[in-house]
């Protein structure tokens, strides 16, 4: 299993020539529907190059070739992910090389017409976590920043997750370039990793007391196998070590960094720091501090301002004259109230300064103009008594200051919740142990040390001892032993599966009840369970279609608020000053000017961008994580959109709808004959042959032999085989011959009636029929079949409960595929149809309004998955398939189509639910917070409440999002009676 996770990397592997090793999908239909192939003239063809940017992964490049291949007169697409080009071939008269640039375009990526075919190929990644974004508007301003970089061909910033995700020319410019582009937007930047990271590793060295040690160190390293790059950071004395993980490793290095120093030197792997865990805690901390000075300084103000005001002796201290018409209450609410607007709200004026500069405007604007507003006005009220005699002063200090408690409250609630939507990430990175077990043998295979290790220090072709209840260290495979390993945490599959000698495990699985001793084949970021973490964290990164709405909400929602506000003040105060409503509405603690300005305060602090910003991204990542949980990868946002609108899905048979595996089923002698003997002469003859008909045979034929490991056969001789018909032999001195009625009449051998009838019985039953000859005599006929997988004729019937089409289609006889269709319950099949021919089927559904999804496993299933609307590849498929795929299934189990298909319907109808609160929370409170309900009701919204609601919007969205952890799949797949096929 683990070896097809190599192909869902986000991060490629370097190319040593012109084209990438990305699999080539196999071709499209030439020509589209209604046009015939020979109206197209075979010699016209023309062939384009395309420099595409922004492609990150094998995802990318299939959505590009998909879109590419939906075009009609196009003959061929390859796209080469490395390198960032396109390769089309088509037909001029009915497409040209504009039209192809455009449609790439419409798909997100940038396109560029090669006439010449010569382009910069150079290509890294770079991920960047961005400190203090709060909405839409700041992750627009990163990423506008970062695109308009000389050198860098995509940039996608995320708020949910608060990363970058950048790529680059190194030729051009470096990674600090970029950190430093981010600072000067007003934001921090750090580093998370680069695309040279795949196979890295930081040491930190102890007792270097020089920097000649220090290069004679560096000379040490470089002088070995493997080394490709090393970077010194001799402050803190780490060295970051760029290698080739299949010549060397960590410990190779650290042996060769303390032999240097004759035992002076000491090396260890350099503690991890700035871990997406660490980042979230130290922001948390941040906030919870921040409110709860804020309320240190608040409850005076509060309780000065509202409820001492009630009490007679306090009051009348409170109201002592100080200076005039200033009272000692009023002073002692602005001492209190500027630390709140100065130093605790001072994140407020640096990320406002911030936006402006940049030219937009956020959140904080918002924030920083309505609590000035209230805190200045107050400072001008206070002064004016302070300075005259009759003149009262009326303060707003409780509403600047309780208004930004009630903010970072919000701002606490709503890190705290974010935090919670990314943990699927966290949970699949802490599967992976702290230690392994690592086993040392001499030349002869003797155990000559048992040592316990880093689990990073763990190296290609390690033995590994994987002790019962242990997790497994790294991807690898059984040396010795056997056991039971639970590999729910990875496949999400329950049960746990058998491992003997032989079998492959992956990293972060747990070994259940016996010993095993494992070899390593996969490290660090190479592994599945790492792959699984990127593809996640990839998934997560990419926006779905639907944020563009609440992207391009925010280009305009924050000026428009701020002219909202000041039309709000302005209307009331200009009907307060010439009598257009009736003075009795002005409470008596105010006046025209007072009671507009909190109109306006409160218009300006109750509007909210971030819920909105918020809709798409927090759902997107709790739902791709969850589906993650339940074996279920979902690359990204677009995947997960198109999903929810699927009502037709095609299923390829081999291996989607049967196991895929051969079994012999049945067994008709026509001869008196001892079952064992007759299957050692049959198992001797097919032995020799690799036809997975022949492997299912002689699996069988051991059943007859359990009594011994590894059986060994009757010598067989003069073996022959006949491709696409049988095989034949001399096996203890008789003639046999196995394989098809064809291969039979060809020796001359009589078939009986008895015989054409099990023939024909088998056929109708979906299995192949194979006939046994002994000396020219028929003994026997084996009936192999490829088994229907146990739940998919109930997963078609709860598709059809979920209004769902389903459709077979496959590359086998009409005979077989017919039977298989009615006994899964699909009524519409189609059989004997070549690669091209099913992607030209769902073409033919698209057409017609149908949204397809495509379920396969193999490479004659790839341009059928690209055509389609939502691709998805079972795990055990084949990696192009993987690679072609918009969803990979891990279990390899039909259920999963439906848990994906209700995951996204739920996913999606949780964003339109955020939309709808985000939208309606923002159309209904603008209006009560401008006072429309004052004239009939006499209800006012005080600008602290209106914060205080403004700061719980954002904290409802995430919570919204956040109620998908508790998904559960249909209740109609609980009650499904699975069971296990068990392959003989």
């Amino acid at each position: 299993m683990p070896t097809k996770f190599l192909s869902l990397a986000c991060i490629c592997n370097e190319s040593c020539g012109n084209l990438s090793p990305r699999p080539h999908y196999p071709s499209m239909p030439k020509c589209p529907k209604g046009v015939s192939e020979s109206n197209s003239i075979e010699g016209s063809e023309s062939r384009a190059l395309y420099s595409v940017i922004g492609m990150t992964c094998s995802a990318c490049a299939g959505s590009v070739e998909k879109t590419i291949k939906r075009l009609p007169g196009i003959r061929e697409a390859v796209v080469d992910v490395l390198n960032n080009r396109a390769q089309v071939l088509f037909y001029p008269s009915l497409v040209n090389e504009e039209t192809i640039r455009e449609t790439i375009e419409d798909a997100g990526f940038q396109a560029k017409w090669i006439k010449d075919g010569t382009d910069e190929r150079s290509n890294q990644l770079c991920r960047i976590r961005i400190k203090g974004m709060t909405c839409t508007s700041c992750s627009t301003t990163v990423e506008s920043a970062l695109q308009s970089i000389q050198g860098v061909k995509k940039a996608q910033v995320a708020l949910a997750t608060e990363e970058a995700e950048i790529r680059y020319d190194p030729n051009l410019l470096g990674y600090n370039q970029l950190l430093k582009a981010i600072e000067d937007t007003g934001f921090e930047g750090i580093l998370i990793s680069t695309g040279d990271d795949r196979s890295k590793v930081q040491l930190q060295i102890e007792g270097v007391g020089t920097d000649h040690s220090m290069r004679i160190i560096e000379k040490s390293l470089k002088a070995l196998p493997g080394v490709q790059n090393i970077e010194i950071d001799p402050a803190i004395l780490k060295i970051a070590i760029s290698y080739k993980p299949d010549l060397t490793g960590p410990r190779n290095f650290i042996q060769v960094i303390e032999s240097t120093g004759a035992g002076r030197f000491k090396a260890m792997i350099f503690p991890e720091v700035g871990a997406r865990q660490a980042h979230k805690k130290v922001e948390i901390e941040e906030y919870y501090k921040s409110f709860l000075w804020s309320l240190v300084f608040t409850i005076p103000v509060f309780l000065t301002s509202m409820v001492f005001m009630y009490i007679p002796g306090i009051k009348h201290v409170l109201d002592a004259k100080l200076v005039n018409m200033l009272s000692f209450g009023e002073t002692l609410r602005w001492a209190l109230s500027t630390p709140v607007q100065f130093v605790i709200g001072r994140r407020f004026y640096i990320g406002s300064f911030k936006s402006l500069r940049n030219g937009s405007a956020n959140m904080d604007v918002l924030i920083a103009l309505g609590t000035n507003a209230a805190y200045f006005y107050s400072v001008y009220s206070v002064l004016r008594a302070a300075n005259s005699q009759n003149v009262k002063a009326m303060d707003f200090f409780e509403t600047s200051s309780m208004l930004i408690s009630f903010i970072l409250l919000g701002k606490y609630l709503e890190v705290l919740a974010k935090g919670k939507t990314s943990e699927a990430i966290s949970k699949l990175m802490e599967l992976a142990p702290e230690t392994a077990m690592l086993l040392t043998f001499d030349n002869d295979g003797n155990l000559l040390n048992e040592q316990e290790i880093d689990s990073r220090l763990i190296q290609k072709n390690d033995v590994l001892k994987i002790i019962p209840g242990a997790k497994v260290a790294s991807d690898g495979f059984v040396l010795w032993g056997q056991s039971h390993v639970n590999e729910s945490m990875i496949t999400g599959e329950a049960r746990a599966v058998a491992k003997k000698k032989g079998d492959t495990v992956i990293g972060g699985t747990v070994n259940e009840n016996g010993v095993l001793h494992i070899k390593v084949t996969r490290v660090g970021s190479e592994s599945a369970l790492s792959q699984i973490v990127r593809l996640v964290e990839s998934a997560q990164m990419a926006k779905a279609p639907v944020q563009k709405f609440a992207d391009r909400i925010s280009e305009y929602f924050v000026p428009l608020v701020i002219f909202l506000s000041f039309s709000t003040w302005l209307a009331w105060f200009l009907l307060g000053k010439f009598g257009g409503y009736p003075k009795s509405w002005i409470p008596s603690s105010m006046d025209t000017f007072q009671l507009a300005l909190q109109f306006g305060i409160s218009v300006m602090v109750i509007a909210c961008p971030c819920a909105l910003g918020l809709a798409t991204p927090t759902a997107v990542m709790v739902g791709t994580g969850v589906g993650a949980s339940q074996g279920v990868l979902i690359k990204g946002g677009q995947a997960l959109e198109s999903a929810h609108k699927v009502n037709y899905i095609v299923f390829d048979k081999t291996g989607t709808l049967t196991v895929g595996k051969p079994v012999v089923v049945d067994t008709r002698l026509l001869k008196h004959m001892v079952l064992r003997e007759f299957y050692e002469l049959v198992a001797a003859t097919e032995v020799n042959s690799e036809h997975p008909l022949a492997k299912a045979i002689v699996e069988y034929a051991k059943k007859f032999r359990e009594d011994e490991v590894n059986p060994i056969w009757p010598e067989a001789q003069d073996f022959a085989s006949i491709t696409g018909h049988g095989v034949k032999a001399t096996v203890r001195n008789k003639e046999i011959i196995v394989g098809n009625k064809n291969l039979i009449i060809e020796n001359n051998v009589f078939i009986p009636m008895d015989a054409e009838d099990i023939l024909i019985e088998t056929e109708m039953a979906a299995q192949t029929g194979i006939l046994v000859c002994i000396d020219k005599e028929l003994v026997g006929v084996l009936a192999v079949s490829d088994p229907v997988k146990p739940e998919a004729q109930d997963v078609i019937s709860i598709l059809k409960y979920m209004k769902v089409k389903s459709i077979m289609v496959t590359g086998d006889n009409w005979g077989t595929a017919n039977a298989i269709a009615k006994e899964v319950g699909i009524e519409t099949v189609i059989g004997e149809a070549k690669p091209e021919q099913k992607a030209e089927i769902v073409k033919d559904l698209q057409a017609s309004g149908y949204n397809v999804a495509m379920v396969g496993d193999g490479i004659n299933d790839s341009p059928a998955l690209v055509a389609a609307d939502v691709g998805m590849a079972i795990g055990a498929g084949t990696d192009i398939a993987i690679e072609a795929a918009d969803i990979v299934l891990m279990k390899s189990n039909l259920e999963d189509v439906i848990t994906a298909v209700d995951l996204s319907r739920k996913t999606f109808r949780r964003i339109r639910l955020n939309y709808i609160w985000a939208l309606g929370y923002n159309l209904i409170g603008i209006p009560i917070a401008a006072g429309v309900l004052f004239p009939s009701t006499g209800f006012r919204l005080p600008p602290w409440v209106a914060g205080a609601t403004m700061a719980a919007s954002s904290v409802s969205v995430v919570c919204c999002s956040l109620l998908l952890k508790n998904y559960k799949r249909p209740k109609k797949l609980d009650t499904l009676d699975i069971r296990g096929i068990t392959v003989e």
